[in-house]
């Protein structure tokens, strides 16, 4: 089984200086002369490389779902396009379906039996004969679909060196900003592109008093290499969540290939899961621990503080 611990930074020169930052070690408030036993939670977080063959992709998900499983996850988080990778524009309008079809149906039954949640980042909800909706779907342990969220910003960009991209061609926005309780805290749901706009997430901490943000994605390289690990840390240490980022990682087909580099990341903004090869296929694990997230939020309230500004 590919999975891992990475102890995150000791935080210095700070209130928060007498704090250990780690995955492994038990968090108690600075100023306590008690420690105070965590209550922790084991996620995982996938990463791949999905193709156009959607039972394929299935088989690659089932068993990283049974890896995750065995070693105490209580919910796997699978990227963006985690189904179906296409190999030519328009390929996944042809295989988008309800979420009560017989793909989304799959995934459920394969919560229930490995008694496990799913996240599952950007499936092809389909809208219209043209259009899908790029959906994030939560599943229980009883194979009972608990929330969805559809992507709000579409990926339309000229990336440097030549590609360029339209998800608005064939995506329909959402406009609703979701959230879900699960065993691993409350969750905040976006998708990939989302993670350029700061305003989701706010709204998903202090509005929705989300203690978990997930961010399943499918980057791309040039991208990836410039801003994925710089945009996933900043989100974390603005609203003190921990940031879980499965990735697509890759080549998918001749015309495609996604970053990788699948992050756990703590509410102080350190990396506390990574896989050891960025492009590989397998999970990341990490404990969510939350008298960290108190413990952060109590020393420095952002909540008390912000100040509504209008722009």
């Amino acid at each position: 089984m590919k999975c891992c611990f990475v102890s995150g930074e000791l935080a210095k020169d700070s209130l928060f200086s007498r704090i250990a930052l780690s995955s492994q070690i038990p968090f108690a408030m600075a100023a306590s002369s008690t420690a105070v036993v965590p209550k922790t939670v084991r996620v995982a977080a996938a990463q791949m490389t999905s193709v156009n063959d959607l039972m394929a992709n299935y088989a690659t998900c089932s068993r990283l779902v049974q890896e995750a499983a065995l070693a105490g996850a209580k919910l796997i988080c699978f990227p963006e396009n985690f189904s179906y990778v296409g190999d030519k524009l328009g390929d996944s309008v042809k295989i988008s379906e309800a979420l009560d079809g017989p793909v989304m149906q799959r995934y459920c039954s394969l919560a229930r039996d490995s008694n496990i949640w799913l996240s599952l980042g950007g499936f092809q909800e389909r809208f219209d004969d043209t259009h899908l909706c790029n959906t994030h779907v939560v599943i229980d342990a009883a194979g009972i679909i608990r929330s969805s969220y559809q992507k709000m910003h579409l990926f339309d960009v000229d990336v440097p060196g030549g590609s360029s991209y339209k998800e608005s061609s064939f995506t329909v926005p959402g406009t609703k900003v979701v959230s879900v309780d699960s065993p691993i805290g409350r969750l905040g749901l976006t998708v990939c592109y989302d993670l350029r706009f700061p305003k989701i997430y706010q709204q998903l901490r202090f509005n929705q008093k989300a203690q978990v943000l997930l961010v399943p994605s499918a980057f791309t390289k040039v991208t990836g290499e410039a801003h994925w690990e710089l945009l996933l840390r900043a989100r974390a240490i603005e609203t003190q969540c921990y940031v879980i980022a499965a990735a697509q990682a890759g080549k998918h087909n001749e015309k495609r290939e996604s970053y990788g580099d699948t992050l756990i990341i703590d509410p102080w903004g350190s990396v506390v899961g990574r896989l050891p090869d960025r492009v590989s296929t397998g999970i990341v694990l990490a404990d969510i621990d939350f008298s960290l997230i108190d413990s952060v939020r109590t020393n420095m309230p952002l909540d008390k503080q912000r100040q509504s500004i209008d722009l």
